[in-house]
């Protein structure tokens, strides 16, 4: 009882703390997810140590609900009516700039000496983005514009894109190694997606058609919240993509529910408080001791990585004829990494155990930065996106 009281007082400490750091955030340039998470190492194992371990054990189960809840509201962002004619610039977005950081991060490790199967999958890794950090950073500037939606529809797929390829570096980096080509994990990688597809799809049928009938048009919160985790809990128990599977229910809900006014309403209200305890849990789990061991490469790794998003994003603005604010600025909200590249990490030190501490110190130090750092990427880039968009709308409405 006393460990339940102890966990209690400790969740309801974090929710006031987040409400603060939330009204600092208003007098600040700084996202909120950014002094969530400093919040979270300032009270972790780098700072005073201060949450007790049963909460900080707990961080697994809220980061992968919070995961499904972001997926599926990310499914409600594919839409034709949301997209409005970008779908090929949010292909061609999301597709290049994850290649470019495989480039851009792979090449440069490559020359300055990482053996070339090492720097293939930390090149592979540093393509996927943090889907939580984003959205929360979006929701928190509050603009819906054409650039917000292409920037949440490309996070919606960018996870797809990160699986892909990097199956495909854990395929082929055994040969520059000089061993034997893995060809089995591209299949694992190719189901993992396309089972958490057709899963989502197979739910989210019965779904479109049966939600919403109890208060007509307005699913209910019991609804949307036992949606997901029926969703979520079978993807895990099938080994799927449980981001994905939402994700794809979400969107077959929200093209096929004509009854909806909007499906995805009522999950938003526990959205809130959960993001909460996730960032700051997130920033608790942080390690600052990894990134004093980061170094030159780690530096590289850095730099490299912003070069090919920014470059890459910019590259597929001009192949899908988005707009100029998304082919100057989409790069610099990409930035966020979190749990699927640390994931992709320890996949990739299981396979060549005599590099797995180059892997995860490099990808768990710059990690901490980028998690940091990110959000506050993303929020400028939708700061100047929404002055260039604007600009753009006054100069159309003066002609």
């Amino acid at each position: 009882m006393h460990d339940v009281a102890i966990n209690l007082v400790t969740l309801g400490g974090i929710l006031l703390a987040g409400l603060a750091v939330e009204m600092l955030g208003a007098r600040t340039k700084l996202p909120r997810v950014t002094l969530l998470l400093l919040l979270g190492l300032l009270v972790g194992s780098s700072g005073f140590g201060l949450l007790p371990l049963p909460v900080v054990e707990g961080f697994d189960m809220a980061a992968d609900l919070l995961l499904m809840m972001v997926g599926f509201l990310l499914g409600e962002k594919l839409t034709p009516a949301t997209l409005k004619g970008a779908g090929w610039a949010v292909l061609a977005v999301s597709a290049l700039a994850a290649l470019g950081a495989v480039l851009c991060v792979g090449l440069a490790l490559w020359a300055l000496g990482v053996p070339a199967h090492v720097a293939v999958l930390l090149g592979c890794i540093a393509s996927a983005t943090a889907p939580a950090a984003t959205v929360e950073t979006v929701q928190e500037h509050g603009s819906d514009t054409p650039f917000s939606r292409v920037l949440l529809a490309v996070v919606a797929v960018d996870d797809g894109w990160a699986l892909l390829i990097f199956s495909f570096g854990v395929a082929f980096a055994p040969q520059l190694a000089g061993e034997a080509v893995e060809t089995a994990a591209l299949w694992f990688a190719l189901r993992d997606i396309g089972g958490a597809l057709v899963l989502g799809g197979l739910l989210g049928v019965p779904a479109a058609y049966f939600t919403g009938r109890l208060r007509p048009g307005r699913p209910m919160l019991t609804e949307a919240l036992g949606l997901v985790l029926l969703c979520g809990g079978l993807a895990l128990w099938m080994d799927v993509s449980f981001m994905l599977a939402p994700m794809a229910m979400g969107a077959v809900v929200a093209n096929l529910a004509r009854h909806h006014e909007r499906p995805f309403h009522a999950i938003e209200h526990i959205e809130a408080p959960l993001m909460m305890v996730f960032f700051v849990l997130a920033g608790a789990s942080l390690e600052l001791e990894a990134v004093r061991g980061l170094g030159f490469i780690g530096v590289a790794y850095l730099l490299a990585r912003v070069l090919g998003k920014v470059v890459g994003a910019a590259l597929g603005g001009r192949v899908g004829h988005a707009g100029p604010a998304v082919r100057r600025y989409m790069g610099w909200a990409l930035l966020p990494q979190a749990g699927v590249a640390i994931g992709m990490a320890l996949v990739a030190a299981s396979l060549f155990p005599a590099s797995a501490e180059t892997i995860l110190q490099l990808v768990i130090g710059t990690t901490v930065i980028f998690e940091i750092i990110g959000p506050i990427g993303t929020r400028w880039a939708l700061g100047k996106a929404d002055l260039m968009e604007g600009r753009a709308e006054v100069q159309v409405t003066a002609d």
